[in-house]
């Protein structure tokens, strides 16, 4: 990419896009497009063709999306169906149609299966049974992973680029206990347990699954590196972007209640369930090109505790 290739962030506001928005500018892009979901609906095919056809962006990163916790998941496994294949049907085709260059597509680790041999490779998609809580996600992202190959394999070309993230965290993360993450939820639980003086809190599950989790200003870096790389990637296949370490469930609570300052007692709800045992990508064959996560799990959770304090006191 050119300092004044014109980019478009579909999703800029969320977790990754304002990463990313933030990264780019960093960098020294200044022609950057983005629409608030008002400005563009994304899963409607002629509203896309036309902004595409008006704007003609020359790179793609495709943030947008419906995203959510275990909670969300089960309780509208359909919405999470339906929004993120129109959304990932409709920018492919306008994107193919209008000739972009580039378009950086990310996956889920969700469509891995449940019961994967850990780290996690990329040729282990397919190979097993998903897990059921987040099935309809899943699915629709791993469309969205076929669809890239597709779009390449049809068309002769390198443009669809799958990034596969592990579960990312950082500043303008969702933080809605109801459809939140874990990561996000668990420093919102113990911010306002803290604020009222709770002896104890209770949590799902039973704190032993183990999970990876990738600051969201890597997956922006790993997302301008793939563009920038683009020609020396493999247009037939999908690229696992971690940060290599991972940690149970439990651990990480301990780490927010200790930044947080909660002293009282933590409880598992184990009636509740866990979900998948374990999620560990392997990203060597991302790492290998020459990208790198930079920044710790302490220090991600530094950042995104700082915003998440400053933010949440405007808004309440």
């Amino acid at each position: 990419m050119r300092k004044n290739s014109k980019l478009y962030i579909a999703g800029h506001t969320g977790l990754l896009g304002s990463a990313l928005l933030q990264r780019l500018r960093l960098a020294g892009y200044r022609n950057i497009i983005t629409r608030s979901h008002a400005g563009l609906d994304l899963t409607d095919q002629k509203r896309v063709s036309g902004f595409f056809a008006k704007e003609h962006p020359e790179y793609v990163f495709l943030c947008a999306g419906l995203t959510g916790g275990i909670i969300a998941n089960r309780t509208s496994p359909a919405d999470f169906l339906h929004t993120n294949i129109a959304i990932q049907d409709n920018v492919f085709q306008a994107a193919q149609k209008y000739d972009i260059k580039h378009l950086v597509f990310y996956g889920s680790s969700c469509s891995y299966p449940k019961d994967c041999p850990q780290p996690i490779k990329e040729e282990y998609l397919y190979k097993g049974e998903i897990e059921s809580t987040s099935e309809a996600y899943a699915i629709a992202k791993t469309a969205g992973v076929i669809a890239c190959r597709s779009y390449n394999a049809q068309f002769k070309t390198n443009k669809f680029i799958t990034l596969l993230p592990n579960s990312m965290y950082g500043p303008n993360d969702n933080f809605d206990l109801e459809n939140s993450h874990v990561l996000a939820a668990l420093i919102r639980k113990f911010y306002e347990a803290k604020n009222v003086g709770q002896e104890k809190i209770v949590l799902w599950g039973s704190g032993k699954p183990r999970r990876e989790f990738v600051f969201a200003g890597d997956v922006a870096d790993a997302s301008i590196f793939a563009m920038n790389n683009a020609d020396r990637l493999n247009s037939t296949q999908h690229y696992n972007v971690g940060s290599g370490i991972d940690c149970s469930i439990k651990e990480l609570a301990g780490q927010i209640a200790n930044l947080v300052g909660f002293k009282g007692k933590i409880e598992w709800d184990t009636a509740k369930p866990d979900g998948t045992p374990q999620k560990l990508l392997d990203s060597s064959r991302f790492q290998k090109l020459g990208w790198s996560a930079t920044i710790s799990l302490k220090k991600g959770l530094d950042i995104t505790y700082r915003w998440f304090v400053d933010n949440f006191k405007k808004r309440h």
